[in-house]
């Protein structure tokens, strides 16, 4: 083989050998990674007794509901929430895939054609000669930078945990669509209910009134027990009035969390399931929770890999302390005439190694090393607030829970001692012991306490939503994973 083919190889092999090297002998600046120690009890405080299958997938599926479960998934399909979240997903796996290809080498095809007239009368023109020049060039480029200092190592190794802080966050956005889609439901149905009890009062105190109007007519009674009737039926009238404008107003608030058009927002006509007496009767919890399902919750999940990206960024910083290696080198063909461009003679190829050592920055590494040390020390704080918070969730859910259970359970019997009260006040009005106001507040208290259950039940509800979603989305381990996937 002549020497001047003898270089062709020689170049390759240089840059491989620089890959592998870089590949090879890489040091690790940051800091090394360690999960922050907390202490955590080995349960969920105060878990319930009631028990659930821990196997489901879907949490909602327990409520038997197919109007919740449909909702669910329109949600899920149109909500522009998740949307932008699957966006910025999508932005974090393009940033990643930038940061990979610094591991590697760049090669570019360059072509170039170049026509140069000198000056005659220059010190460098030689007399007799043509002024006018003509170039031709065609060639491949390569340059790479030996990562000696794991400086490119690093910031994959952070956009890979951005990536997956982004994928978790995302858990996160599905999550809370999830638990607001069906408390909006609960809310829905909650007024429906509401909105029962109020036509079925209006309708007792409108027949009161009746029979109040022919006793008055009748000389029977005064027109003090007339007017009696006559407000306590326009007060029950308002507020059915006002249970249907809350009504029409969840109803569009559930529109849009659907991901529904503007005109149907403006019109919103939403499915009924199972009514709220029954999503009550089928809710349930698991007993004795233990703590490292928080382990799982989406926003845990994100805050750590925000932390593992935070400490990637250090050693990433720390790189411009030392030195930078790069080569680069070219290989081609360049002609002055287009007819002799492919001949061998035309052959032109070089190869550069540069050092780069910084010497004087003004402060300007230090200062980007302690931000970096700064923005861990963030992420850091970040992470153990989360998981604070999230002990602090579930706490309160089950609290909730818990609370809403006894209190339902009061609320019933204070009902059926509240119906006995009515019936003795109805008999000793008629019998002539007691005045009408004693039944009228016997029937305001029954309404109240009616309505003050169906309040608790939408509540405690609202409370085992809240506590699938401080549990990262209910009890399965896979049950977020099948959620961030669908």
């Amino acid at each position: 083989m002549s020497k001047r083919y003898a270089n062709y190889p020689s170049i390759a092999l240089t840059l491989i050998a620089a890959c592998a090297l870089s590949a090879c002998g890489s040091f690790s600046l940051s800091p090394k990674y360690q999960r922050p120690a907390l202490e955590v009890p080995a349960a969920a405080p105060g878990a319930a007794s009631t028990t659930v299958p821990t196997d489901a997938l879907v949490w909602w599926k327990g409520f038997q509901d197919p109007v919740l479960d449909a909702l669910l998934a329109e949600a899920a399909n149109n909500n522009q929430d998740l949307r932008l979240s699957s966006a910025r997903v999508a932005e974090a796996r393009a940033t990643l895939d930038q940061n990979q290809s610094n591991l590697y080498p760049t090669l570019d095809l360059n072509a170039s054609a170049t026509r140069r007239r000198a000056s005659e009368t220059s010190a460098s023109f030689s007399p007799g000669s043509n002024p006018i020049s003509n170039d031709r060039q065609l060639g491949l480029s390569a340059s790479y930078e030996i990562d000696f200092w794991g400086k490119y190592a690093r910031a994959d190794e952070a956009a890979r945990a951005r990536l997956l802080s982004q994928t978790a966050s995302r858990g996160t956005v599905l999550t809370t669509l999830y638990a607001n889609v069906a408390q909006s439901y609960f809310a829905l149905r909650a007024l429906d209910a509401q909105a029962v009890l109020a036509e079925q009062t209006l309708t007792t105190r409108q027949e009161n009134l009746r029979l109040q109007q022919r006793r008055f007519q009748g000389g029977v009674v005064g027109e003090l027990d007339l007017r009696q009737a006559e407000s306590e039926a326009a007060g029950v009238e308002a507020t059915l009035q006002l249970t249907r404008q809350n009504r029409r107003n969840a109803e569009s608030a559930l529109t849009v969390l659907l991901g529904r058009k503007p005109t149907e927002i403006a019109r919103p006509e939403l499915a009924r399931g199972a009514d709220l007496g029954a999503l009550y009767a089928r809710q349930a919890i698991a007993a004795n929770l233990p703590s490292d399902l928080l382990n799982r919750r989406p926003d845990v999940i994100s805050a750590e890999q925000n932390l593992i990206a935070a400490n990637a960024d250090i050693g990433q910083a720390r790189a411009a302390y030392f030195p930078k290696l790069s080569l680069t080198a070219g290989l081609g063909k360049q002609s002055k005439d287009l007819s002799t461009l492919f001949d061998p003679a035309s052959l032109f190829w070089n190869m550069i190694g540069n050092l780069t050592q910084p010497i004087f920055r003004a402060g300007a590494i230090d200062a980007v090393v302690a931000a970096a040390n700064a923005r861990q020390q963030q992420a850091l704080a970040q992470y153990t607030l989360t998981v604070q918070n999230a002990f602090r969730d579930v706490h309160d859910a089950l609290n909730n829970v818990e609370a809403g259970r006894e209190i339902s359970t009061t609320t019933t019997k204070r009902i059926d001692a509240l119906r006995n009260t009515l019936r003795l006040a109805d008999l000793r009005y008629k019998a002539g012991y007691s005045s009408y106001l004693e039944v009228l507040n016997a029937q305001r208290d029954l309404s109240q306490a009616e309505s003050g259950l169906i309040d608790t039940q939408r509540s405690q509800l609202n409370a085992v939503v809240s506590l699938y979603k401080a549990l990262g989305g209910g009890w399965d381990a896979s049950s977020v994973v099948a959620q961030t996937g669908s």
